[in-house]
């Protein structure tokens, strides 16, 4: 469903043209002293709470207004629209859950887009296509504003700790100015020159990602099916050559059925989806990602979306469980 600030910039726009008549960028050369912040979600909301501690001067948004209450009440400053935030402040931080919504909110109606001149900067941690942040750049840089793509690697917990991977692309004066933001957010950052490669690095890292994830779910279930102790099992792998955290914080509670949503689900199929398109678009196969991606569906369509996206396991529970009454 189109929300109040759904975008009315058609798809085909030609970002040549736009580019042309874009006002000259002014560099930013002092740290920015008001910084914005749009989406206040399970990302969105432990990183602003992160700018806040260390005594930033945050103002905030986000289409449900209840959710900008707890971060009100410890000192942000709130604002009506994503125009009225980044007219309000040197640099504005977006973190949105899908490419559409991360539009929307910069580009459409009382988008921040429309609060940016020159001497700002627009910050995108979401998560999106290239094609995206790329016209997300074209509009942000045709005020005079510079654009800086910074998705990051990393859940609700690295989040809350401060213990992000920021994937960096765009205006290297912009990376410069709010290198001491993203430290007091993550634990390292990484520069990789133009617009399009943050998004990618980003789409490679969580396909790789749940496609682990949906390998790990079968060797769990084929290991009870053959008798092994699953407990056990999740310590094998965590302390051998495929040992990685994900398996040893989410497999204790993936054997009892839970799947406290640190990353929810359906943003991990998202995330396959747009990385099996990026695929394609250089005619790279990925026949292990597709076939991950397949599982996440059949999950979703289970009522699973928003449960983590370690509850793809369940998927697999339903398709043995089918195979076994035939």
């Amino acid at each position: 469903m189109c929300s109040t600030f759904c975008s009315s910039i058609p798809r085909h726009l030609n970002l040549t043209s736009m580019m042309i008549m874009k006002p000259r960028a002014q560099a930013i050369t002092e740290p920015p002293s008001r910084v914005g912040f749009l989406g206040i979600g399970i990302m969105g909301s432990p990183m602003a709470h992160n700018l806040l501690k260390a005594g930033v001067d945050v103002t905030i948004w986000n289409r449900t207004k209840s959710k900008c209450d707890p971060l009100i009440s410890l000192g942000a400053k709130y604002k009506p629209s994503p125009e009225e935030v980044a007219a309000s402040c040197d640099v504005t931080f977006a973190m949105l859950a899908d490419p559409q919504s991360a539009l929307d909110v910069a580009c459409g109606k009382h988008g921040a887009v429309n609060g940016m001149d020159s001497g700002k900067g627009y910050v995108d941690v979401s998560t999106v296509d290239g094609d995206t942040s790329k016209l997300i750049s074209g509009h942000i840089k045709s005020t005079g504003a510079l654009f800086l793509e910074a998705p990051v690697s990393g859940s609700k917990k690295p989040a809350e700790d401060g213990q992000l991977i920021f994937l960096t692309a765009g205006d290297k004066n912009l990376y410069d100015t709010v290198a001491s933001l993203l430290d007091i957010m993550g634990k390292s950052k990484f520069y990789l020159g133009n617009v399009g490669n943050g998004a990618a690095m980003k789409l490679v890292v969580n396909m790789i990602m749940g496609s682990m994830m949906a390998s790990f779910s079968e060797g769990l279930l084929l290991g009870e099916k053959v008798g092994l102790d699953p407990d056990v099992l999740v310590q094998v792998v965590s302390q051998g050559a495929i040992s990685a955290p994900m398996y040893s914080i989410k497999g204790p509670s993936m054997i009892q059925s839970r799947y406290p949503t640190a990353f929810p689900l359906k943003h991990q199929q998202k995330d396959l989806r747009l990385a099996l398109g990026l695929a394609e678009s250089v005619s790279q196969p990925t026949p292990i990602a597709a076939a991950a991606n397949e599982l996440y569906k059949v999950a979703k369509s289970h009522g699973l979306s928003d449960q983590d996206f370690s509850a793809v396991i369940e998927a697999l529970k339903s398709k043995f469980q089918h195979s076994e009454t035939n």
